[in-house]
């Protein structure tokens, strides 16, 4: 058996990367939500990233990227 020609491969990989792509939005877009109820239970984004051990900046960078991708319509990360 003959191995994929180079631009097949190619093509491959570019559709495999997209289609990851899409499901790391997808997870970053859930983490966000359950990070966003973790601030409705405990009160504050600072709150929530001292239980989970997280800093402060990184727990709201992921809900306001979440934010600003729901806000403009697109799923890319």
């Amino acid at each position: 058996m003959e191995p994929k020609p180079w631009r097949d491969r190619i093509h491959d990989e570019d559709a495999l990367l997209q289609q990851l792509n899409g499901l790391v939005t997808e997870a970053a877009d859930r983490r966000a939500e359950a990070l966003l109820e973790g601030v409705a239970d405990l009160g504050t984004v600072a709150d929530v990233a001292r239980d989970l051990r997280l800093s402060w900046n990184a727990v709201d960078k992921a809900i306001k990227k979440h934010e600003r991708r729901k806000a403009g319509g697109t799923t890319t990360t």
